[in-house]
């Protein structure tokens, strides 16, 4: 059982470092843009935290965002992929239990994400000076961000019969409430009825605390964001088993 977990693990992390070209390479890209861009734009004009510049602000944020993007495309990908070309049947047929084949998956989601925002801190450092005042809190986010979208992308892989409705699912849920989830600002900032609107975003949690690990700062309690995060994941996992145990749009 445990080889059969780390051939299928080791399988899922040989399939994105194999094109880390595309895998790794032009996510930090689009985020180093991100940052150009908005850097040279409102570097001067917006202040978030006292002695904090926008462009320092902005790296965690960033990092996080792709991370969390990434990690949802690595187990969504490559569960619908199996599902359409029909070879999921070898992954099924294996004595791997539910809860074995869910952490390979996971795992490795998470892996792609944290390298992916790591590379991203890495580079960004090119342009503007981070550090990382809380690394075990910068850690903890990230690593549970990674495992939460890993788990999503295996429940968008499950519901989907086709790649256009996986697109679907993160054209309209992923990419809107990573968006809108502080990346590019502090809530604080917003009117009432948005900051509220941003507190039922899940999303704004693993932002919000993975930047607490670098500043020390945020806009709500890192515990808080930490059990509102542990409470996402433990969710969304238990839905995602129930749909490997249920062999939904899988076995039938």
């Amino acid at each position: 059982m445990e080889s059969g977990f780390r051939t299928l693990l080791h399988k899922e992390l040989l399939r994105f470092w194999k094109v880390s070209f595309q895998t790794l390479a032009a996510p930090v890209l689009s985020a180093l843009l991100y940052l150009l861009i908005f850097a040279q734009v409102l570097e001067s004009r917006v202040q978030v935290y006292p002695g904090v510049g926008y462009t320092v602000f902005l790296v965690p944020g960033l990092a996080m965002m792709s991370l969390l993007q990434n990690a949802f495309a690595n187990s969504s990908s490559s569960l619908i992929q199996s599902k359409i070309t029909g070879n999921i049947i070898f992954v099924l047929l294996t004595p791997l239990s539910p809860l074995e084949i869910f952490l390979a998956y996971v795992a490795a989601a998470a892996v792609r994400g944290v390298l992916v925002g790591t590379a991203v801190l890495v580079a960004a450092g090119c342009f503007a000076h981070v550090s990382v005042g809380h690394p075990l809190w910068a850690f903890t986010f990230a690593l549970l961000g990674g495992c939460i979208l890993g788990a999503l992308g295996i429940v968008a892989a499950i519901w989907a019969d086709k790649f256009d409705q996986l697109a679907t699912f993160q054209n309209f849920l992923i990419v809107p409430l990573t968006f809108l989830a502080g990346v590019f600002y502090s809530v604080h900032s917003l009117p009432v009825f948005w900051q509220r609107a941003s507190h039922l975003n899940p999303f704004f949690y693993m932002v919000d605390g993975f930047r607490y690990g670098f500043f020390g700062r945020s806009d709500v309690a890192p515990l808080v964001s930490l059990a509102v995060v542990i409470g996402f994941l433990l969710a969304l996992s238990g839905i995602a088993l129930g749909l490997l145990r249920s062999g939904y749009k899988l076995r039938h």
